[in-house]
């Protein structure tokens, strides 16, 4: 299975659309290929259901690069953002594998609201609360900063919520077993997955 290297941090130092985009091509959307089809496989076996790998293209962009990029998995075959799905991506100075609920999906306030009635999260699991910025929160914040950002996610329209863990670009997982802490993530998320997406 490809991994992210420092060839895949080093995308986003490229200047220019053109050559970050052909730079993704190359050096960050086999990985995500590869390491999605996995979790893919490893979805199904839970759901039964088939589901879909997203890749993204940034084909609206025509003068800024990128500055993150990802890929995602849903149950739709046409897209991803409305509903709650998986995503593997990468900025400057981190991966991440999440639980994503963005870009005020139909179910939004359903979502909400099951999370949180459930959001009893591993303890190094960290959320965020805007997909376009790369801040990103701990689950173990002393304060109701999650319990805040899930009611923002049920109250405001344009309320967004990610979960799950990230690997920073500097951590030692890199040079210990990153694919099995990869795929354990997903594995962890697959149940509030399946729990959203329940019918």
């Amino acid at each position: 299975m490809k991994l992210f290297t420092d060839a895949s941090f080093d995308v986003f130092e490229v200047a220019g659309l053109d050559a970050r985009m052909a730079a993704i091509r190359s050096n960050i959307q086999p990985i995500f290929a590869d390491i999605m089809t996995e979790v893919s496989r490893r979805l199904m076996q839970e759901s039964h259901h088939e589901s879909f790998v997203h890749i993204a293209q940034h084909r609206r962009r025509t003068k800024y690069a990128p500055e993150n990029t990802w890929s995602a998995i849903s149950d739709s075959k046409r897209g991803y953002k409305s509903q709650a799905h998986l995503q593997l991506g990468i900025w400057a100075d981190y991966v991440f594998m999440y639980l994503s609920i963005i870009d005020n999906p139909p179910r939004r306030e359903f979502y909400a609201e099951k999370l949180a009635a459930h959001h009893e999260f591993p303890a190094d699991f960290v959320y965020s609360l805007d997909h376009t910025k790369s801040d990103y929160f701990s689950v173990l914040a002393e304060n109701d900063a999650l319990d805040a950002g899930i009611r923002r996610l049920h109250d405001v329209k344009k309320g967004e919520f990610e979960v799950g863990r990230v690997i920073a670009r500097t951590s030692d997982i890199w040079q210990k077993d990153p694919e099995s802490y990869i795929l354990e993530t997903f594995d962890a998320l697959i149940p509030l997955y399946l729990a959203l997406n329940a019918e």
